[in-house]
């Protein structure tokens, strides 16, 4: 298996902007599921996709997070790559239109090799931004209306409704059964490192927040969460493409982005 690279490209926000807004490939957040127009938005991560991907190739910068300091014209972008320093630099060189290079330099972008080999039974800490939905097989009701069949729904708002469908599917009634937005979160996560890794008791839901996306037509609103802990190693060889795949869904805009720090003593 070959190399897998952590990337580090430094973004100008404005840049990014006004870059989006001439390309007008729907950036913005406009519609809602029903097509009714919502406030504008700006979809950062599904700009950075596409930008990544017309420069580098769909799915050479994958899965990526995007920092961004609050106020701040200058961001970061952080990916898993397959391609070295080198190789990146000259791609851009080949593909990039002019004004790409005002959104970033590729002379900033470092790199860093991974490690090659992983231990069994190895403790790791990690952080990772994730949009925790799935997708429902059946219709979900819920006072008022439903979820259609096939409908993208947050995990936890799925189970609350499931365990309190007379209308009481709320944070403080799911709080009373011991499940916790964190705890839904945390088995979910657990869920799909199965086999790869095993998250360990404290998983932190360190940052919460619903937010609308520009996607194809229609702008679907979704939970956005940051989640921090340990895991322990199972897989050395499926845990090692689960960091160049990335976690959950949404994982080319932005999400799934699994970064390791050390583990906390057990």
């Amino acid at each position: 298996m070959s190399t897998l690279y952590l990337i580090r490209i430094p973004v100008s926000l404005p840049q990014l902007g006004r870059w989006a807004a001439i390309r007008n490939y729907g950036f913005t957040v406009r519609r809602g599921p029903k097509g009714k127009e919502s406030d504008a938005g700006f979809d950062e991560g599904r700009a950075l996709h596409h930008l990544l991907s017309e420069i580098f190739g769909k799915g050479i910068l994958h899965p990526f997070r995007h920092f961004v300091a609050p106020g701040g014209k200058q961001s970061e972008v952080y990916a898993y790559s397959r391609l070295d320093a080198a190789e990146l630099r000259e791609a851009a060189q080949t593909y990039a239109l002019p004004e790409t290079f005002e959104i970033f330099d590729p002379a900033k972008l470092a790199a860093k090799a991974m490690p090659e080999e992983w231990r069994t039974g190895r403790r790791l800490g990690f952080e990772i931004r994730v949009r925790p939905v799935s997708r429902i097989h059946s219709p979900l009701f819920y006072p008022g209306g439903a979820f259609a069949k096939g409908a993208e729904v947050d995990v936890f708002l799925i189970e609350a409704l499931r365990s309190f469908p007379e209308g009481e599917a709320d944070d403080a009634n799911m709080l009373k059964a011991g499940r916790s937005r964190e705890a839904v979160y945390s088995d979910w996560l657990a869920e799909r490192l199965k086999g790869a890794a095993t998250p360990q008791p404290g998983i932190r839901l360190t940052r919460f927040q619903r937010l609308r996306a520009a996607r194809e037509g229609f702008s679907p609103e979704g939970p956005d969460a940051i989640l921090q802990g340990d895991l322990i190693l199972n897989d050395p060889e499926r845990f090692q493409m689960m960091l160049a795949q990335g976690v959950g869904r949404h994982k080319a805009y932005g999400f799934g982005m699994l970064l390791l720090r050390p583990g906390r003593s057990a």
